[in-house]
């Protein structure tokens, strides 16, 4: 049979379809990231008075349907030297090695396990959490709003800052900087199905 065959042609255009459709169909549909009006913030304790900072780039690879989450992913990646707490005498320590030591470890990730749903909107997202080259299990409570065609992904979760080597040497005093940090994030999405 030639390659130039109709029959042949026909055969080959349908098997490819058929692969393609095949792929499609296990893929889950990904969700862009629009960055400008999502947050990444974290609170801590100095003294007993809480601090606010917040991460100002980071990104995110999210393949997710919300109706059947048990086969999605989530990705997201900070840039840890973009980390500020609005004062610049402190924006200047946090880079340094007893902190985020960025020039070793310049981004921080966050890689999904497992992620199942509550009902509601309401989701639990289990993954590793990487910070300055230590690794935590967690698991992230998340609640997802839609209104036109956004999505907006919202949660709030605690870490212990030395569990990953945050504060070192003479930070490394509760009594002055205290070990939990709240991190609280809000990730507007484009692309998510409904829930």
């Amino acid at each position: 049979m030639s390659l130039l065959d109709p029959a042949w042609r026909a055969l080959c255009v349908a098997a490819l379809t058929f692969a393609s459709a095949t792929t499609m169909a296990g893929a889950e549909p990904v969700a862009q990231l629009v960055p400008a009006s999502s947050r990444i913030g974290f609170v801590s304790k100095q003294m007993g008075v809480p601090v606010e900072g917040q991460f100002q780039k980071f990104d995110a690879q999210i393949a997710f349907d919300p109706k059947q989450p048990e086969g999605g992913t989530v990705a997201l990646q900070i840039d840890m030297a973009s980390a500020t707490l609005g004062v610049p005498q402190s924006d200047a320590e946090l880079p340094k090695a007893p902190w985020f030591d960025t020039a070793r470890f310049p981004k921080a990730s966050f890689q999904s396990s497992a992620i199942k749903s509550l009902g509601g909107g309401r989701f639990e997202i289990a993954g590793r959490l990487t910070i300055k080259g230590h690794t935590q299990e967690l698991t992230v409570p998340v609640t997802i709003t839609q209104s036109a065609d956004r999505s907006t992904a919202a949660g709030s979760f605690a870490i212990q800052r030395l569990a990953f080597k945050v504060g070192e040497g003479e930070w490394a005093d509760t009594a002055m900087i205290g070990d939990e940090v709240q991190v609280r994030f809000k990730l507007v999405l484009t692309g998510l199905r409904p829930l």
